[in-house]
Formats: structure tokens, C-alpha cells, sequence
């Protein structure tokens, strides 16, 4: 073992380490982006109060939740699932990501029954998918969030039957909405509609 090996900080770092303001504006603007989470939540939980049925009871059975980290692909997240389902073989969730350094994303997630189910009525929907900007996961991985091209694709990159197909091939489906920082204002009104739409296509 080297004992006389130097751990060196740059410039840079060496003047964050001096400076605990960034750490604790960080972590304000994590608190805020908790808020702005809970605010989506209860919007979510009005909506389909007033919507009985809407989705599987079972689905709605379990309470919200809102998860955090440090450390997805290096960088701080929350999210909320809501509603949030997951069974081994059948999954049945919304969820809304914050990313810090990169945007919100609001995400249906289903696989098993709960694809078979609704493959369909997501597939009828095409053109106002490609007008609403949404993504479609074309990994063979269900957990990954980035929207890299090697994860996503926007859904107007397919044609109608090619979705259709791609859907009823896939062992999940995945459809995600982002949302950039620079809307954070209108973040809380825009990520509930986006729950909104997503619960009217599964009609």
C-alpha cells in the first residue's frame, strides 16, 4: 500500500469544499421540488376521487409515495408513484420524476395483464401522443428513466401500425413526458395534466 499517495482536489473543487452555501441551496431546492411533488400528488388524488373507476381498483388501494436518492447516473432524484402497483409480473404505475440537471418526466409504466389490458387504447391514441411530445421506451431494460435514444424514442419516430407493433411485441410499456426546468412556474399545473391525459387515454 501506497501511504504516500496524494488525493488531489482541483481548483474547483477545492473552492466548493470551502463553500457550504451550494450545498445548502441544493438542498432547498430539493425541499421545494418535494413540495412541488406533493402538490402533483394531491392534484392526482382529487382527480380521480372525483373519477371513481377509473382505474383498477386495485391499483388504487395503495397509498401514494415519493422516493429519493442521491445517486441515479450520478445526480439527485424524486419520485412519485401514483397510482403504484407493483407486482412481480404486472405493474401498473404513473410516475412523475424529478432529475436534478435534467427536467421532470411524467411516465405510464404497465406490464403484464395491466399491457395486455390497455395496449390497445394506448395504440388508438398515436396522434395525440405525437402531438403531446411523448416518448416510448424501446430498451430491453424497464428500469432505466434517462431519455437517451438508446432508452427512448419520441413516438412520432414511429409510424401508427409500427407502434401498434412495437407495443404488442414489448414485454413492458413505457410512455414518458418531459418537462423542462425552465416551466418549474407552471410545473405543478402542467404535471397533473399530464396525469390527467395519460388516465383519459387508458379510457
Amino acid at each position: 500500500m501506497d501511504i504516500h499517495s496524494k488525493i488531489q482536489l482541483s481548483n474547483f473543487e477545492a473552492e466548493l469544499l470551502n463553500n457550504s452555501e451550494w450545498i445548502l441551496t441544493k438542498n432547498g431546492v430539493m425541499k421545494k421540488a418535494q413540495r412541488l411533488l406533493e402538490q402533483v400528488q394531491q392534484n392526482a388524488c382529487d382527480y380521480t376521487t372525483v373519477n371513481p373507476g377509473i382505474l383498477p381498483a386495485e391499483v388504487m388501494a395503495i397509498s401514494p409515495k415519493i422516493s429519493k436518492g442521491e445517486n441515479y447516473l450520478g445526480l439527485p432524484w424524486l419520485i412519485l408513484d401514483y397510482p403504484r402497483y407493483f407486482e412481480k409480473e404486472n405493474i401498473f404505475a404513473i410516475r412523475t420524476m424529478f432529475w436534478w440537471g435534467h427536467f421532470f418526466t411524467t411516465t405510464l409504466h404497465v406490464t403484464g395483464e395491466y399491457k395486455e389490458q390497455y395496449r390497445k387504447s394506448i395504440a388508438r391514441h398515436y396522434a395525440a401522443l405525437c402531438a403531446s411530445d411523448f416518448y416510448i421506451s424501446v430498451h430491453d431494460e424497464q428500469w432505466h428513466h434517462h431519455l437517451e435514444p438508446e432508452n427512448y424514442l419520441p413516438v412520432q419516430n414511429f409510424s401508427e401500425d409500427d407502434l401498434a407493433d412495437h407495443i404488442s411485441k414489448s414485454t413492458f410499456l413505457k410512455l414518458a413526458k418531459k418537462l423542462s426546468f425552465s416551466e418549474w412556474n407552471n410545473a405543478v399545473e402542467r404535471l397533473s395534466q399530464n396525469f390527467v391525459m395519460i388516465t383519459d387515454w387508458l379510457l
